[in-house]
């Protein structure tokens, strides 16, 4: 991974660019099934996203997993565009959840954690804040308290 500055106005810098792909990304279990509702599985899947955020170069800036869904907020590289960063975060997140929590096949047994569909909308500097609120906010939006207890 190519060695990252911030640069003035906040941009990252490389070796032969400077600039920001900041974006907004919610994607959704298969089913929407509440797979996230215990949590530890949200802990796990969090570790997982971000784990196979670091392998390819992407920044978490924010992630929260709701029971049936996920918000992020990432920094791309330039090199990244969205579509290829939700194929590499869905993909190997799934692999790692997977590998990590072997009884979650027995709810997919064709090893599809991510349903197709997936959200992505670009964010500037002046929208961080109020994007980051949003995600932190997800469990009061929607009424929900995670358990410690449920089963699969």
């Amino acid at each position: 991974m190519e060695t990252q500055q911030i640069y003035a106005y906040g941009y990252s810098k490389h070796p032969h660019s400077i600039g920001d792909s900041i974006w907004h990304m919610q994607w959704c279990p298969k089913y929407r099934y509440e797979m996230f509702r215990k949590f530890r599985y949200k802990n796990l899947i969090e570790a997982c996203i971000r784990k196979s955020a670091h392998e390819h170069g992407i920044e978490i800036l924010e992630i929260n997993a709701m029971p049936d869904h996920l918000h992020c907020i990432v920094r791309l590289p330039l090199t990244i565009t969205p579509s290829k960063a939700l194929q590499l975060l869905k993909g190997r997140s799934a692999y790692l959840f997977f590998k990590n929590h072997p009884k979650a096949r027995l709810r997919y047994p064709q090893g599809h954690l991510w349903s197709r569909g997936k959200f992505a909308s670009s964010i500037g500097f002046s929208d961080i804040e109020k994007t980051t609120s949003y995600i932190q906010n997800q469990e009061k939006h929607h009424g929900l308290t995670l358990t410690g207890n449920s089963t699969l």
